[in-house]
Order: C-alpha cells, then structure tokens, then sequence
C-alpha cells in the first residue's frame, strides 16, 4: 500500500487507492538556473511529497503541536478536540472554534472543498478514517506538508520556504519553522512579509505550544524569539518569471505534454537576473516623475546564452513580457547597421562626411542639437549620433542594403525602407537588437539566441542543446572599424556616461523623435546587454534619452556582471577577408578634410541620444 500511494503521488499518475477516491497531482515543470537553484515551476500545483525525514525535527514539530497535538494519538479525528470546540461553540453562541486534525485537513485538501456544510463534514471524517487506514502518519504528514497552501501562490513548505526566506526547507531555523506553520491558519493574515507583527504575535503562539508539546525547551523557545526573522518582501526568483514563461512554450515544443516530473537546466544566471531586475525597478522609479514607466533587459554571452532577462519592472503587476514581445522602435540604437553597411563599402572611421540640412524623397532630417557640425570624421557622426549623416550614408549604400544587414546580424522583424529607416523607425524587440549586437562583441559570428541547456526527467536526458555553429557575418576590417566608432561613443560621444573604468566598453544609445522609446545596447568580450525603456501605453516620456536613464540602468547593472564574467576585451575578429559579400552601392562623396578649425569644440554638453 506504501509504495503504491508513493508511485501515485510521484509519477502524477491517477490510481484507485482501496477506500479512498483516487489520488492525483499533475506533473510539474522545474526550471534551474546555470547553478542548480529553483527560479520557477509550471504545471501541477503541488510538488511530490517531502521525505519529513531530512527536516530538522521541530519543523513538522512546529505544525503538530499548533494544528493537531494529538496527531500520534487519534485514527483521523480528534474526539476530544471536537467536545473542546462544540463547548467554545455554545459558549459563544457561534462556530469560533474548528477541531480539524491534520489527517482532515488534509483528506479536505486531497478530495473535497471548503464548504462548510455537514455533508462536507461527513465525507471529510471518513476519507480521514480511510486515510489513517491505508497510509502511516508519516506518509500523511508529508502529503500534508506538501499540500497545505501557505499564501502568496506557495504551496507546501518546500515552496513557501524558498518564497518566504529563499532557502531547501531543511535549512529552515525554528524561529522560520515557527512563522510557517502560522499560515495555514489564515494564510493572508500572518503572512509574515506583509504583516510581520501578526506574524510575530501568532509565532510566539506556536513556540508556546511546542513547549508544552515538549518539543522544545524554554531556553530554545527564548533563543529562537531572539533571533531577527529575515522575509523577503516578494519571492526571490520572481524577476525570473518572464525568463520561465518564454521558455515554458520551447520546453513543451521540445518534448510534448509532461506525463511525470521533468527538471529544465538553463542558462541564466540568477544572481545576475537580481541584479538586472533591481536596476530596471531602482531606474524606472528614480525617473518616474519623468513618466517612465517600464524598463527591459536582456544579456546574453558571446554563444547565445541569454544570462539575464528582464521583461518589465514588476511581473506580478504585468507578466507581459518586453523584453521578447514587446516591439518598439530602435532610434539611433539602428545606426550601427547603416555604418557597418557603409565601412564593408570601403569607408574608414576617418572618411570625412559633412553635418549639413538635407533632404531626401521630401524628408528633412533634424538633429538632436540645433544647428549643424559641417565636416566631420564618420566616427565623430556616429560618436555624436548625427541623424544627417546617417541618413545621408544609407541613401548612399542604399536602405535594401542597410535592412539585409540588419537582417544577416539577427534582427528578425520586418524592415521599413523609408528614409526615416536610417533613424531607428523599424520595431523591434530588445531580444532582437541583443542578438545583433553580439556579432559586434564575439568577432562578427551570428547567435541564435537560447536559454534552455537540457530537459531532464531523473537522470535520464530528454533533450540537450548542441551548438549548430555560429557564422562569421561580419569581416574584417569593418568589424574592427565599427568597434572602434562603438568605443569612442562611450569614451566621447553620447553613451560617455555608460563608462567603467578598467573594462573594454562599446556600445550605442538610441532615442525616438517623440521620446517615446529611449534605449542603450553595449557590449563587452563575450557579454552584450541591451535596455530599453518608456512607457506601455506608447505616449512620450519626459525629455528621457537613450544617453539618460536606460546608461544608467545598463552601468548599474553591468557594474555587477562584469564581476561575474571573465574579464575580456572584445574580440578584433577575423582575418581581413573577403569571404562574405557585402553590397556595392554607389559611394559616400568624399568631402575635404576639415581643418582643426571647423572640427565641433567640445562645451562640456554632450547631446543625449
């Protein structure tokens, strides 16, 4: 009878159990983060039974001796528990006492609802007796302890220890054992994050009875009282939420509906999703009086293996993910793919180009800053992020050209060819522009974006990634080329304020006409992260500019993931090749080189695009 009840509860398979209904828990998705720990599950709601055996005593101590002190002594029901609370009963005039033991609760929980009529009553007393029958009191407490809801979406006390206090349930202290087992009696009013004196007040109830239980001593009851409860205020792999949604669809593609448990292995990395989760909440309310409202992340490593995503700036608020779903227009984040189509042209960062008024099929250009530069270097326009001379470099390529090399670093989305295209017009995803961006930090080679490593039922393998090559779409010399004019955008230009000292940085801000998106995508060796900001409703914000608030919420996230990553430069790239064709439009005109006179003088405002 044992191993049948445990093939039942861990396979998710449905078995008639002798007396009893059948009992059924739906299969459960697992997804790991690249070092083992839980970031999320989908599928059934309730994990398998805990082994009661691998926690510290006082934890199913703790709810014994406050739900059911006579667990060990009854065969399902409380007879002295139930005379207690029909005396409190009539006293009160009132039902103001309950008198279920944990085997009730528990037969509730498995075949029955919360109705609180005396058929309920009758049903739950016999599924009690049956369950007594035909399982040990083991094996009903760790059905219970599994089962029973604790509040904010957490059920059974695996779950609600990793929500509550981010750590196995076997680690948990007995002052931590103490603040769980106050739940069940009112999920919401003790939940010890959002109202810690309640929580408090019905603890000490619990260690009180655990004295009288015998369970614990004065001495530890004093100890456990003295010690600081540490709650996390919202679940700790929340931010990792939008990451599990994307990839809950891949993993049911992958290998179909589960029919028993299965455990995902990922790519990203916790500690960092944290860290770029805390910067887009830090930056969008820092700047909210300027009406931002929403923020995106995404980072990946020079594979493809996204390490970071974030999808908004409170998943439980918004699970809408805007990271991967989200379209917005790129602004001057675009104009690394006019340039790059311009130097495999034959242009140099040095090829001078003028800032003059212009207009083509009708469209008139502005810049950020009024006025015009005159004759500047191509990396000073792109440092500077001039809009007259991108748009001038793509009608001279030719903007088909510019969109098939949008197209051939990753960009997914349909491309406009207006000449507005130069600018930033087209939308995209930040998902997107992160993928295309990484050509420029891994030496010019495509990546396919992923964040699934292998899906694993046990130790049996039910899928594993394999690496299917990554081409080389970016040659030599404009790869290097485009670098450079990337660095100095940072180290001169409208990103100076993404710099960090001591780390090889490049990297291209991006804002729209109306503010109404406003980006920053940079990069190192091997790790690129792309931000975007701005609002869901698609209204303007404030003045916010790509070289605003998404630098500072890039730095401060990078900040914290270059201490992560290992330290590199970003790669030169291939040997100067001609392998991969690039388009023949007709070339840029050659303008004079400036004197040092007509170069722009640096007044100490950088214009914030």
């Amino acid at each position: 009878m044992i191993a049948l009840a445990a093939a039942v509860l861990l396979t998710g398979t449905t078995t008639q159990l002798p007396g009893l209904p059948p009992i059924v828990r739906d299969p459960q998705v697992t997804y790991l983060d690249r070092n083992g720990a839980p970031i999320g599950v989908r599928g059934g709601r309730f994990s398998p039974p805990i082994d009661v055996g691998t926690l510290p005593a006082y934890v199913p101590a703790a709810f014994i001796a406050i739900e059911d002190r006579r667990f060990y002594e009854h065969g399902g029901f409380d007879a002295i528990g139930i005379a207690r609370a029909i005396v409190t009963d009539i006293a009160k005039g009132r039902a103001a006492e309950g008198a279920s033991t944990i085997t009730q609760q528990l037969a509730r929980n498995l075949y029955l609802n919360d109705d609180r009529t005396a058929q309920r009553k009758a049903q739950e007393l016999v599924y009690s007796l049956d369950l007594e029958r035909d399982l040990t009191k083991q094996q009903i407490l760790s059905l219970y302890l599994s089962r029973i809801f604790f509040g904010s979406n957490a059920y059974g006390i695996e779950d609600a220890s990793e929500r509550y206090f981010n750590k196995p349930a076997s680690r948990l202290t007995l002052r931590e054992a103490a603040a769980l087992a106050s739940l069940p009696k009112s999920p919401s009013e003790y939940d010890p994050a959002e109202h810690p004196d309640r929580s408090a007040e019905r603890s000490r109830l619990v260690l009180d009875a655990m004295v009288e239980t015998h369970a614990i001593t004065p001495a530890q009851r004093a100890q456990a009282l003295a010690e600081p409860l540490h709650v996390w205020k919202t679940a700790p792999n929340a931010p990792a939420q939008y990451f599990v949604d994307w990839l809950d669809g891949q993993t049911r593609t992958l290998v179909g509906a589960p029919k028993q448990d299965i455990t995902v292995d990922t790519t990203l990395d916790m500690s960092l999703e944290v860290a770029a989760s805390n910067a887009a909440d830090t930056t969008a309310a820092r700047f909210a009086a300027k009406r931002v409202e929403q923020a995106a992340l995404v980072s990946m490593d020079g594979e493809g293996r996204l390490r970071a995503l974030v999808g908004g700036v409170d998943y439980a608020a918004s699970p809408f993910d805007r990271a991967v779903q989200a379209h917005r227009q790129a602004g001057s984040s675009w104009k690394p793919f006019v340039y790059l189509t311009a130097l495999e042209t034959g242009l140099t960062p040095d090829s001078p180009v003028i800032d003059q008024p212009v207009t083509i099929d009708g469209w008139s250009p502005k810049n950020f800053e009024p006025g015009f530069l005159g004759p500047i270097t191509l990396q000073q326009a792109l440092a500077q992020s001039i809009n007259t001379v991108a748009a001038q470099l793509a009608d001279q390529v030719g903007r088909p050209n510019v969109a098939a090399t949008a197209h051939r670093l990753g960009i997914a989305s349909p491309i406009n060819t207006d000449p507005a295209m130069a600018l930033g017009t087209t939308a995209v995803t930040p998902l997107e522009m992160a993928t295309a961006y990484t050509a420029f930090s891994n030496g010019g080679q495509r990546v396919s974006a992923y964040g699934i490593e292998r899906i694993r039922v046990g130790g049996r393998v039910l899928y594993q990634h394999r690496p299917s090559g990554q081409p080389q779409v970016i040659a030599n010399p404009p790869l290097s080329e485009l670098n450079q004019m990337l660095h100095a955008v940072i180290a001169s230009g409208t990103g100076v304020h993404a710099a960090i000292p001591g780390y090889d940085l490049a990297g291209k801000t991006g804002t729209t006409s109306d503010y109404k998106d406003a980006w920053f995508c940079g990069f190192t060796g091997g790790l690129t992260t792309v931000v975007w900001m701005g609002r869901d409703d698609d209204t303007p914000m404030r003045g916010i500019t790509g070289g605003s608030a998404p630098v500072e919420f890039w730095r401060s996230y990078m900040r914290v993931a270059l201490r992560r990553v290992p330290v590199q430069t970003i790669p030169y790239g291939p040997a100067p090749t001609t392998a991969i064709p690039t388009p023949t439009p007709t070339p840029v005109p050659i303008q004079p080189t400036p004197t040092p006179e007509q170069l722009p003088q640096d007044n100490g405002q950088l214009p914030p695009l």
